[in-house]
């Protein structure tokens, strides 16, 4: 998945005063893409290559480098950095999977900052706090930290069968399996029954944890659970949600392009018969 980099290691602690140094890695981001030269493969800038590229605020420590944000979408550039939306990095990367995990990990990052510069409490401008990460409103005191959001990813089982997806709206070709957001006053577990039931109008039994996953693309920390299909397995598909839904044989599964989601390795641990029971 998109965080297994070994050998390498993202330090995701936050260290006060942390100076970049000219190799230090440059991470700016304009209307949600990463400028990235992508010349041969997906290369994040050093911060040599953009002197007048300021502010900057330390974001971690891939392996022995650090890396720092530029909240400043303006800020002057090579003319060799360009655009890369979040779905290409993963088509462009060449197989640095450590790249991406670094990327969507600054783009999170870079989100909260850019959506926090106010107070919502008070309306004030907020400052970074000295100690931690953290942004600080002067005025009233309130402190803001990153915000995860909690998800799930869900294979629902019927015997040697499980139930694939597709995302209406998505120009992505392959299937991926139900997936939501958990809401306010709601265990994973409920959230797991309650999308099954909006998204195919299944009723689900047997609830089983397998692994998380976090997902910077959308700030969310992933939660995977395989679950069996509790009586009528006649799909009842939500069209303002999905566009398919569809009971596929374990031998018919084929996956995803690549190994970086929770998603896939579900999919195929269903494949090969080694889901939890």
């Amino acid at each position: 998945m998109i965080q297994d980099i070994r050998p390498h290691r993202l330090y995701n602690q936050f260290i006060p005063g942390r100076e970049p140094r000219d190799d230090s890695l440059l991470f700016v981001f304009r209307n949600g893409s990463l400028m990235a030269d992508v010349r041969e493969g997906l290369r994040i800038p050093a911060v040599s290559e953009a002197r007048d590229a300021r502010p900057l605020i330390y974001l971690f420590r891939l392996d022995e480098t650090d890396c720092f944000l530029c909240p400043d979408e303006n800020a002057a550039l090579p003319e060799y950095l360009t655009p890369v939306p979040a779905r290409d990095m993963r088509r462009i990367s060449a197989g640095a999977q450590e790249t991406v995990f670094a990327a969507w990990t600054a783009m999170q990052l870079a989100g909260w900052y850019r959506d926090n510069r106010y107070c919502g409490r008070c309306g004030g401008n907020t400052e970074q706090a000295s100690n931690e990460r953290a942004l600080v409103c002067p005025q009233c005191g309130r402190r803001i930290y990153p915000r995860i959001i909690p998800a799930v990813i869900v294979g629902v089982t019927n015997g040697d069968r499980l139930l694939l997806t597709k995302y209406r709206g998505r120009d992505v070709t392959w299937y991926a399996l139900v997936a939501g957001f958990t809401e306010i006053g709601e265990t994973l577990e409920e959230t797991v029954a309650r999308e099954v039931m909006e998204e195919a109008g299944l009723r689900v039994k047997n609830i089983r944890y397998y692994k998380s996953q976090p997902w910077g693309m959308a700030s969310d920390i992933l939660s995977g659970f395989f679950c069996d299909v509790d009586g009528d397995a006649s799909v009842r598909l939500d069209r303002h949600e999905l566009k398919s839904a569809l009971w596929i044989p374990r031998a018919q599964i084929k996956g995803q392009p690549d190994n970086l989601s929770l998603t896939n390795e579900m999919m195929l641990l269903f494949r090969d018969g080694r889901e939890p029971h």
